[in-house]
Order: structure tokens, then C-alpha cells, then sequence
């Protein structure tokens, strides 16, 4: 048995409503399913899928009692540190979606750039935000990470 991809990422929501806004109107996400567990404190959660519908970001209620990997900033300037570093989406154009997140409450953090990668150099164009929910997200142009290593899965 194998691995056929990445299933979902989950994130906790400050504000659960805004959180579901900014991914559904400003990255074109649906919401696939809503549900809430008391088990586990869960008022809200929904499992949001990409336009590509192959990604999903699971969304749960700032209150709900779950295991996570790092820790919560205790304030809007604190940086948390942890396993999950930032979420990036492939997008057709770097410029005109960094500049509708801003348009929607994000914060710039990187602006779009190109940058070569590495050697032979794979040249990359991206930008990324913090989201009003305090995730960063990297927005990236289509691009072949797996093009020097095709012909060794033979």
C-alpha cells in the first residue's frame, strides 16, 4: 500500500465565520461538509474543498478540544511556532490573488516575486500572506517540482 496524496489540513479558526469567508470567497473554496461533536467541544467544523477538489482545509471553532501539533500565538504579534510551517496553493496568477486576500483582510508578508531554486535551478514565482486568521499562505504559479526525478521512478 502506498500514499495516493494529502487528504486535508486542518487549522482552528480565531474567528470561525471570517475564517470560512476567506477561503470560500477569496480562494474559491466549498464548503463540502458542516458538523459539530461535543464530544470533543466542537461547536463548528467544516471540511473545505479546493476548486481542484482533490485538497480539502478542515475548519474547526476556536473552542474545540483537539490534538495539534505547536501552539496557539497568545496575541497578533506573536509568532507560533510548530510543525505546520504555511499552506500553499497553486494559482494562475501570483499578483491578482495576493492583491484580492489583502483586498479581504490579509496581511502582506512576502510580495510576489520569482526565484530560482536549487541547482539546475527551477525558477518559481510566488507571494505570500498571513491570512486574517493568522495562517501563512503562499500562493504559487504552476510549477514542476517533480521534473529532474521523472525518469527515476521508472
Amino acid at each position: 500500500m502506498s500514499i495516493k496524496g494529502l487528504a486535508h489540513v486542518a487549522i482552528q479558526a480565531k474567528d470561525y465565520n471570517a475564517t470560512i469567508a476567506f477561503y470560500t470567497e477569496v480562494l474559491g473554496f466549498k464548503i463540502g461538509h458542516s458538523w459539530s461533536l461535543p464530544a470533543f467541544q466542537i461547536k463548528e467544523a467544516s471540511m473545505l474543498v479546493s476548486p481542484d477538489r482533490r485538497t480539502c482545509i478542515e475548519v474547526f471553532d476556536n473552542e474545540a478540544v483537539i490534538p495539534a501539533q505547536g501552539k496557539k500565538a497568545s496575541s497578533e504579534d506573536e509568532i507560533a511556532h510548530g510543525a505546520l510551517l504555511h499552506l500553499a496553493f497553486y494559482v494562475d496568477n501570483v499578483d491578482d490573488i495576493y492583491q484580492k486576500a489583502l483586498a479581504h483582510g490579509a496581511k502582506a508578508f512576502i510580495a510576489p516575486s520569482r526565484l530560482s531554486l536549487g541547482v539546475p535551478p527551477l525558477e518559481v514565482k510566488n507571494a505570500l500572506v498571513h491570512s486574517p486568521n493568522g495562517e501563512v499562505i503562499e500562493f504559487i504559479e504552476d510549477v514542476d517540482f517533480d521534473q529532474f526525478t521523472k525518469n527515476s521512478y521508472k
